[in-house]
């Protein structure tokens, strides 16, 4: 403990000032988040595969390293999780699927690589629905996982596993994707900092297929910040020279795309989040109509269909034996199937709107530096079900509650979702995204927003 805080409330810069100091250690810092999983786990469902003897050794490790002045940086010691799609040496990848039954890892992915060679402790992998296809986190391996501020509803997906632990304690920060909100709206649902970065930002390498191709990227939840900061300096390539932030900053609020329906309760506290931007002296200016990302907001699921296909296809991208897709889930059989049937036409349209979309947005970019939307329309649904089937009133898809994130995937903008407050218990957040290559800017302003208005931390669990 630290000034009886348990360790495991701890966030990772907290954590390593108190290695630092020579307060606690890295072995203790993991034994407290290893116990506080084990106690929360069982309800969560978050955490699919545990390395206690890995993560003892790393531990150890990097305590010497601290002791003798020689840490790596400031997630040396620091307890992570890595999200089940991505490569973890010596341990189990599911992908959410029967299918992928015995695939164990030879070597990280690179990002993951990346972490350990930055002295972060990796001790577990978190759940994902099947394929990381859905909003939502559910599979037939594993079940589904629930948020730890009302067990009986989802965290949202596909990065939800990572966001349930963290949210809970289980570590201060956890390694995700992102092809179409997967960081940023279970960030919204679970009262997290979720950030995804810009396309290429964060290099990618010996990991799974990839059935987003460049279009999703690895990135940093975590409870602040600063600690999403200290995720991308380890994982990230160097930043690119940016222009100093604008004081104030030109901010473009986007209550809603298009007619899409918005959670009234979210868009009353995405509007409060905007005045709370406008006091602290930044130009805010309201969009009355924005209807942009329409068309790739039709066609986004289009480019994972056609994706998993190919995989089925193509099984030597991944092992050395066939997919069997009859052991996928039904909705996965079903995605496989409209992949399979899709015309070159059809994907072609959806590069195409892509970048029509990338053109318009770098206009918009002229007159402003962010755009400030809702992380997502819906709030957190029943756990077992793969979408709210109705917003505001008003029925919905599948992508209903996630209109507000694939747009920023299909251009490749940095986006991070940040928390703004509570609707009946339940977190809600907020969206800032930027243009491409403003990545540090916009952690620079999130980081501005979080020292304004510091926020809650933990469940009642």
């Amino acid at each position: 403990m630290t000034a009886n805080i348990p360790l495991w409330q701890l966030t990772a810069t907290e954590l390593s000032a108190g290695f630092a100091q020579g307060r606690f250690t890295p072995a203790q810092a993991l034994e407290a988040c290893l116990a506080r999983s084990r106690a929360v786990n069982p309800r969560l469902n978050a955490l699919v595969a545990i390395d206690e003897e890995g993560a003892a050794h790393a531990a150890a490790e990097s305590g010497a390293r601290w002791q003798t002045g020689r840490a790596l940086g400031p997630l040396d010691g620091v307890p992570v999780t890595i999200k089940d799609n991505l490569q973890v040496a010596g341990l189990p990848t599911h992908w959410g699927s029967r299918a992928l039954e015995g695939l164990v890892a030879a070597r990280d992915e690179l990002p993951v690589a990346r972490l350990r060679a930055a002295g972060a402790v990796i001790f577990g992998k978190t759940n994902v629905p099947e394929f990381t296809m859905q909003g939502y986190t559910d599979n037939p391996v594993f079940g589904p996982t629930r948020n730890p501020w009302n067990l009986a509803l989802t965290p949202g997906g596909s990065s939800g596993g990572a966001a349930a632990l963290v949210a809970a304690g289980g570590c201060p920060v956890a390694l995700g994707t992102d092809g179409g909100g997967s960081i940023r709206r279970p960030a919204s649902h679970t009262n997290l900092v979720g950030f995804k970065p810009s396309r290429g930002r964060v290099p990618r390498g010996e990991g799974l297929p990839p059935i987003f191709l460049d279009f999703e990227v690895a990135g940093p939840l975590a409870r602040s910040v600063d600690d999403a900061r200290a995720v991308m300096q380890a994982i990230g390539r160097a930043a690119p020279r940016e222009a100093a932030e604008p004081r104030p900053a030109r901010i473009l609020f986007v209550p809603r795309f298009g007619d899409h329906p918005v959670d009234p309760r979210i868009a009353a506290l995405t509007e409060a989040a905007a005045e709370g931007l406008a006091a602290l002296g930044h130009e805010v200016r309201t969009a009355q109509d924005f209807d942009l990302a329409e068309a790739v907001n039709q066609r986004w699921p289009l480019l994972a269909q056609v994706g998993l296909a190919w995989l089925v296809a193509h099984p030597q991208a991944l092992w050395d034996r066939t997919i069997d897709a009859s052991r996928f889930g039904p909705a996965m059989q079903a995605n496989a199937e409209a992949g399979r049937r899709a015309s070159a036409g059809e994907l072609f349209e959806l590069l195409y709107e892509a970048e029509r979309l990338r053109v318009a947005l770098a206009r918009v970019f002229e007159d402003c530096d962010f755009l400030l939307t809702p992380a997502a329309a819906a709030l957190p649904w029943p756990a077992g079900d793969t979408h709210p089937p109705r917003i505001a009133g008003r029925e919905v898809g599948p992508r209903g509650h996630a209109v507000f994130a694939g747009f920023a995937n299909a251009v490749g903008l940095p986006a991070i979702a940040l928390p703004c407050g509570f609707a009946e218990g339940l977190p809600v957040g907020m969206q800032l995204v930027g243009p491409e290559g403003a990545d540090d800017a916009l952690l620079a302003l999130a980081g501005a927003i979080e020292k304004s208005r510091p926020w809650q931390r933990f469940p009642p669990l």
